[in-house]
């Protein structure tokens, strides 16, 4: 069995990171690493060719009638910049105390490491193990995964010999509370652009006769949102599902003071939809946010014109059922009917990502023809959470976004189990990345028990 702190130490090492071509031979390194750690283990190795950087599909067989689990992962990184903030080089791993240092550490080489570890682990002790593994490691999650959509059309009858996805891409509270998370808000994104004159024009030749497209973008941007929160947009809400009674009270399981979250925002007072605590905003209900606006001159200084054009970003995050194209077409038929007379407006279409939501087994919404396997695997999550951690885990929607994962179910069928594993002090995407290594020795023994007892049936 190989140290599973060391061969992070060698993983993290690789540059990998996605967006940035003159890191090329690091994502190669990461790549070659993790074929080579899997072919150590008896797994065979296809290297699957992509537009950008190739994706790891990694297969131990066996009787097809026993479970079989396809884990995810993913072996790019974010850049390390700004590099003068790294207290340690952000490619040399460097352990203080018990953290583990580098770009990737938490995100995503750390988690993913723990459960190749735990598989190794689990392989050693019965090398007949009845579990056949399928090892799904891509390239590309850091930069929005733009090559997964043609892999998944092409590898979607593959999968779909399996019973369930498990992953570590997602978080603790704290280093004793395991979260599985079991819902994924989904994304719709696109830009508006108002435009009014021909071209900019002088403010006191010209102001009080024409409609300035600032006023304008400002005017409709504000009908948006009612005054107590909720997203004024007909049809915005018809699709979203109801919250159960349990999953509110798995969320007050958390505590959360909401006095110390608003002086951790900086805010003196919340603006959430009504009905919902702002910790159960944030897990169950869409939003519709500005992130960005602009027009005119931007300088220091002040120039007297009326701009020609101006611009909003908007972000939508969609909770289970919400369709990301339909949203985007209600918002921007809302934006066009509430457009005043003399400017036109126009958008540029951004990505999309779908909701996701996969409901545990033994709960009051949990779908009648659920896998056998996957809820096996998710009351095993339980157990072993429990067992190794000294508390069952918390299954919480989370606010953020994997998208991948809801293509993975559109496509195949196929749910997840997310046992996290990375900390909010773990700086990810951050100077001084760091992965904690109690949470990761633990992480190892709990998908060991988990893996164990889904073999075990």
């Amino acid at each position: 069995m190989f140290d599973p702190v060391e061969k992070l130490k060698e993983f993290i090492r690789h540059p990998s990171v996605s967006t940035d071509p003159a890191f090329r031979e690091g994502m190669k390194g990461a790549q070659g690493f993790l074929a080579n750690l899997l072919r150590s283990l008896g797994f065979t190795v296809e290297e699957v060719a992509t537009d950008l950087h190739p994706i790891i599909w990694a297969q131990r067989g066996g009787d097809p009638k026993w479970p079989h689990v396809v884990i995810y992962g993913h072996y790019d990184v974010q850049p390390a910049d700004p590099l003068n903030l790294w207290k340690t080089p952000a490619f040399e791993p460097t352990i203080v105390g018990n953290r583990i240092y580098g770009r990737g550490a938490a995100d995503n080489k750390g988690p993913l490491m723990t459960n190749i570890a735990a598989v190794a682990q689990a392989l050693e002790a019965n090398p007949n193990l009845p579990l056949r593994i399928t090892f799904l490691v891509e390239g590309e999650e850091e930069m929005g995964s733009p090559s997964f959509p043609k892999f998944l059309e092409r590898y979607a009858p593959k999968l779909r010999e399996a019973d369930f996805v498990y992953l570590s891409d997602t978080g603790l509270i704290n280093e004793n509370q395991v979260v599985i998370t079991c819902g994924l808000r989904g994304l719709a994104l696109f830009d508006v652009h108002v435009t009014g004159p021909k071209s900019d024009l002088h403010s006191g030749l010209h102001g009080g006769v024409l409609r300035n497209p600032i006023q304008a973008l400002a005017e409709m941007l504000a009908t948006l949102h009612t005054p107590d929160g909720r997203v004024n947009v007909p049809g915005f809400y018809d699709d979203v599902r109801d919250v159960h009674p349990w999953e509110r009270d798995e969320l007050k399981k958390l505590g959360g003071d909401e006095k110390a979250y608003a002086q951790f925002l900086g805010i003196d007072t919340f603006y959430t939809t009504p009905g919902f605590t702002p910790f159960e905003s944030l897990r169950f209900q869409p939003t519709l946010e500005f992130n960005g606006i602009g027009g005119g001159y931007q300088g220091e200084g002040s120039k007297t014109v009326i701009p020609s054009k101006a611009f909003a970003k908007i972000s939508c995050r969609l909770v289970a059922s919400q369709n990301p194209d339909r949203i985007k077409q209600l918002v921007m038929d809302t934006i066009r009917a509430r457009t005043p007379a003399g400017v036109k407006v126009s958008f540029t279409d951004q990505h999309n990502g779908e909701p996701y939501l996969v409901v545990p087994p033994d709960r009051s919404n949990t779908p009648p023809d659920q896998s056998p396997v996957l809820a096996r695997a998710f009351r095993a999550t339980e157990t072993a959470v429990k067992e190794v951690w000294g508390r069952p885990p918390l299954f919480l929607r989370e606010g953020g976004s994997i998208p991948i994962i809801a293509s993975i179910k559109a496509k195949t069928g196929l749910d997840s189990v997310m046992f996290g594993l990375f900390l909010p002090e773990d700086n990810l995407h951050a100077p001084n990345e760091s992965f904690n290594l109690d949470v990761m020795k633990r992480g190892i023994e709990t998908t060991r028990r988990i893996l164990t007892a889904v073999a075990r049936g």
